[in-house]
């Protein structure tokens, strides 16, 4: 009998930390793209990738995301997926008049229109971020989702729908797919342990359980979590029948104290995944799973 095909996903950069927490942490164009090659001779079939700016600041500028992209392509044939929420820094921050900040909705909408991509995150509800002292409204209202929704359906790209809490699945997400702006299969991904966002949930068994009992019908589920939860929450991901991704976006240690690099986080999510009974999906093998068009 063939071994369960299981999708990792590396998220090497992410929005929020820096090279100060972490040195290893890959933020320019080749960094990223050879840090990503060195995770996909590892096992990794999709990448979520982040860009930042020359000073490390983070953007969806869709000429830096093609950038990116075009190395990685040059390199290998692993899953591209941009982010649309970019991170809390740089070009994305916007000030509001009354002391809160905002992930600036314009500048998301970049994140769709780098080359070469071919999933997006869509977050599909509001989030307020607590990050360097200010609090950060990322609001993702349901025609603002209908419009990146959209404006990924027009371009070919599919959503990856993230999602931090039980409203999160069965409100927004789900009203999303009963409007048609998605179709089967669809890719969720749980992240859990966000202790940044209000109302994310952090992770525990029961919780995990739970969300994936109430996934929309026809879901493929991935699971990030992040710090020290990642452990834990993709093996149980795996137990569940879902995907996994790891990374230094998720967790900058790979032990109490020891610094990760993104390989050595992947080496260890592909030797659980085989010693689980699962074997590493191929690209082709995620894209198909996953409802993609082949490369």
């Amino acid at each position: 009998m063939s071994k369960p095909k299981v999708i990792v996903t590396v998220a090497p950069t992410g929005g929020m930390a820096g090279k100060k927490q972490n040195p290893n942490l890959p933020t320019q164009p080749s960094e990223i793209a050879d840090d990503v090659y060195r995770c996909y001779n590892a096992g990794a079939s999709v990448v979520a990738v982040h860009a930042r700016r020359p000073d490390d600041q983070a953007t969806c500028n869709p000429e830096i995301y093609s950038r990116i992209n075009r190395l990685i392509r040059d390199k290998c044939d692993i899953v591209l997926n941009n982010s649309t929420g970019g991170g809390v820094s740089g070009d994305m921050l916007r000030k509001l008049d009354n002391g809160l900040w905002e992930l600036d909705w314009q500048e998301r909408l970049k994140g769709m229109d780098g080359e070469g991509v071919e999933m997006c995150t869509l977050d599909a509800q509001t989030v307020c971020a607590s990050y360097g002292g200010m609090e950060i409204l990322a609001p993702t209202t349901p025609k603002r989702t209908r419009e990146l929704a959209e404006g990924m359906k027009a371009r070919g790209i599919k959503p990856e729908w993230e999602v931090f809490s039980l409203s999160d699945i069965v409100q927004d997400v789900g009203r999303a797919i009963r409007e048609g702006l998605d179709e089967p299969p669809y890719f969720i991904n749980i992240v859990l342990g966000v202790t940044a966002f209000q109302g994310a949930l952090p992770y525990t068994p029961r919780i995990l359980q739970m969300l994936v009992e109430h996934l929309p019908k026809d879901s493929v589920f991935n699971v990030s979590a992040i710090g020290n939860a990642q452990l834990p929450a993709t093996t149980q991901s795996l137990l569940l029948g879902g995907h996994v991704r790891a990374g230094l976006e998720d967790n900058l240690y790979y032990a109490q104290g020891e610094l990760a690099t993104n390989v050595q986080l992947i080496e260890r999510t592909v030797r659980l995944v085989r010693e689980l009974g699962g074997e590493p999906a191929t690209p082709a093998e995620a894209r198909e799973i996953m409802g993609l068009r082949p490369l």
